[in-house]
C-alpha cells in the first residue's frame, strides 16, 4: 500500500499520547472513587464488567487511527473488472511473414491465434483490425460483430517491408477516430510522400492534447504483432511517446524465432531477424507489457493471456473512501455502546 499524501502519517504518534492520557484520566477517576459515597460506589459495581468499560474508548482510538490512514490517501492494488471497450489488434503482413519456423507459416499461425483471440475476447469489447507492411490500413473498424472480423483477418495479404510506427499510427486513429491524429503527416511528413522512412516525424498542423499520464487511458488498447524489424514509416519509438501521451498502452508480441528464419522470394533468400529491442521499448514507453511467441501454441496462449488481464486488470486504486467509512462505522458503534451501556456518549 502507498500514501499520496504520508506526511499526513505523522499525526499517528498522537495516538499512544492519547493511550497515556485515557488511563491518566482512570486514576484519577479510581482516585475519587476512593472518597465517593457507597451509592457511587454500587452505581460503579452495576455497571458491568470491568473489560466493558474500555471498549469505546478503544474503538474511538481505532476509528482514529482509520482516519488519520485515510487523510494520508492510501493506494492499494486491486483486481477489478477491466474498463477496457476497445482492442485494436495490428498485425504485421510483411513479406517475413511466410517464413516456415511456424508450422504451417508465421501468417497463418497469427490468423489462426487473431481468431482465437476475437472468439474468447472480453465480454462487451469491440475489436478493430490493422495490417501493416509498408504501411498501415484500418482494415476493420472496431467492431462486435466477430463474422466481419474473422473475414477482414481472410483477406491478409502479404506485402514488401514494415512499417511498425505506422500500424501504431493508424490503430491510434481506430483509438481516436475524433481526436484530430493527422495519420498522413505522421506517416509520410508533412510534404505527404509515400515510401519514406521518417525517424522523427513532424508535429500534426492540429494542436495535440495536454500529454497525460503514460497508460492511464483505460478504455481502450492496442496490441502489436511482429515479426521483423522496422523498415520504412516512422520510428515506433517516436510514435510510442505520442501513444503514451494521449495515456494508451501498446502491448506487443514478438512472433517467430528470435535467431530468425530465412525466406525465398523467388530466386533470392533472405534472413529475418526479430527486433525484441524496439518491440519491449514500445510496451515500456507505454506501461504495456512485451511477450514473445516461438510457435504458433505460444500466440494462442499469448492472446489467452491478454484477454484475461483485459477482463480483470490489477491497478492501483485510491481506498480512501474504504478507511474513511471504516472509520465513522467504528465511531458510530462507539457511541452507540457507550450510550447503552452507561447512558452517555463517552
Amino acid at each position: 500500500m502507498t500514501f499520496l499524501w504520508p506526511q499526513v502519517l505523522w499525526l499517528m504518534l498522537a495516538l499512544p499520547a492519547c493511550v497515556l492520557a485515557y488511563r491518566w484520566l482512570l486514576r484519577r477517576r479510581k482516585a475519587a472513587v476512593r472518597y465517593a459515597s457507597l451509592a457511587l460506589v454500587r452505581a460503579a459495581v452495576d455497571g458491568g464488567p470491568h473489560w466493558r468499560r474500555h471498549v469505546p474508548p478503544a474503538l474511538l482510538l481505532a476509528a482514529a487511527a482509520l482516519a488519520l490512514l485515510a487523510a494520508a490517501r492510501p493506494f492499494a492494488a486491486i483486481t477489478l473488472p477491466s474498463q477496457v471497450q476497445t482492442i485494436v489488434l495490428a498485425i504485421d503482413v510483411s513479406g517475413s511473414m511466410r517464413a516456415r519456423d511456424v508450422s504451417p507459416d508465421r501468417i497463418t499461425a497469427a490468423q489462426e491465434a487473431a481468431k482465437a483471440f476475437i472468439e474468447r475476447r472480453p465480454p462487451n469489447s469491440r475489436i478493430g483490425l490493422v495490417s501493416f507492411s509498408g504501411s498501415a490500413q484500418l482494415v476493420q473498424k472496431p467492431t462486435v460483430n466477430a463474422k466481419e472480423l474473422n473475414e477482414a483477418i481472410d483477406r491478409f495479404q502479404l506485402q514488401r517491408h514494415t512499417a511498425t510506427g505506422s500500424a501504431i499510427v493508424v490503430s491510434l486513429a481506430a483509438l481516436f477516430p475524433d481526436g484530430g491524429i493527422d495519420v498522413a503527416s505522421l506517416t509520410f511528413g508533412a510534404s505527404g510522400a509515400r515510401g519514406v522512412a521518417i525517424d522523427a516525424p513532424k508535429a500534426p498542423a492540429r494542436p495535440p492534447p495536454p500529454p497525460v499520464k503514460p497508460g492511464s487511458y483505460r478504455s481502450g488498447i492496442i496490441v502489436l504483432l511482429s515479426d521483423g524489424q522496422r523498415t520504412t514509416g516512422p520510428d515506433p519509438i517516436h510514435i510510442a511517446k505520442i501513444a503514451a501521451d494521449r495515456g494508451v498502452r501498446v502491448y506487443t508480441v514478438g512472433f517467430g524465432s528470435v535467431e530468425g528464419a530465412i525466406i525465398e522470394f523467388g530466386e533470392w533468400s533472405a534472413r529475418v531477424r526479430l527486433d525484441e529491442e524496439t518491440l519491449k521499448a514500445v510496451a515500456d514507453i507505454t506501461r504495456a507489457e512485451y511477450r514473445h511467441a516461438a510457435s504458433a501454441a505460444d500466440l494462442v496462449k499469448v492472446y489467452d493471456e491478454l484477454n484475461t488481464r483485459f477482463e480483470m486488470e490489477r491497478t492501483a486504486t485510491e481506498v480512501t473512501a474504504l478507511f474513511t467509512a471504516a472509520a465513522a462505522l467504528l465511531g458510530v458503534l462507539a457511541t452507540g455502546l457507550s450510550l447503552a451501556w452507561y447512558g452517555r456518549w463517552a
